[in-house]
């Protein structure tokens, strides 16, 4: 008798169903991916305000920080820092002790989701190890911002924990709060501004 393979299906709106332990390309769709992050609370939903902070709103601002600091970059890897967080659409925030406990099997998870997303929209399954570095600096950027604008934590703890960011890299900057409905077309619009940058070049032959 021929043993079952383990599947974990999820359905999403769009009626694609995704088989979390082997992803493909073609089971994913731009528009689940923004619904879904926009539904999802940072720091546990443990954030001030009227409206959770959603990952998609930090996936929007760690692209807005990587763009500031890398602005004659390939558009490409705008793209990539606006879906540096992607996979959790399916698999959720877990804050950092969690998935420290949780193992390597969650981050494997993480990958799988992430390489197929990344094939998905043009991206190479592995990013650039300097690009790569460059977004998780922002990322730790958004989220001292998060921690001492929203989170509860005071400017020294968020020092500590995250990196003082110095008087220039925020300038501007703020935490925004808003309806998932908004947060969710703010995401696509940015995906869609940066879609036409990565056509305009190859267009351009670059």
């Amino acid at each position: 008798m021929a043993v079952k393979s383990k599947r974990a299906w999820q359905r999403m709106l769009s009626g694609r169903r995704l088989d979390l332990l082997d992803p493909t390309p073609v089971d994913i769709e731009i528009e689940d991916i923004a619904h879904g992050l926009a539904f999802v609370a940072r720091w546990n939903g443990q954030t001030m305000g009227d409206w959770a902070y959603s990952v998609a709103e930090h996936s929007i601002l760690v692209e807005e920080i990587f763009s500031r600091r890398q602005p004659d970059c390939d558009p490409r890897w705008r793209l990539a820092a606006l879906l540096h967080d992607a996979p959790e659409y399916v698999i959720g925030d877990m804050i950092s002790p969690v998935k420290a406990a949780l193992g390597v099997e969650y981050g494997q998870m993480d990958e799988r989701i992430a390489a197929a997303i990344h094939q998905r929209f043009g991206l190479p399954a592995r990013i650039p190890a300097p690009i790569k570095r460059a977004i998780k600096s922002a990322d730790r950027l958004s989220a001292w911002l998060e921690a001492v604008q929203i989170a509860g934590f005071s400017r020294t703890e968020a020092d500590r924990l995250f990196s003082s960011p110095g008087p220039d890299a925020l300038r501007d900057l703020s935490i925004r709060l808003r309806p998932p409905r908004e947060t969710r077309q703010a995401y696509l619009d940015r995906f869609a501004r940066i879609l036409s940058l990565i056509d305009a070049d190859r267009r351009s032959g670059k």
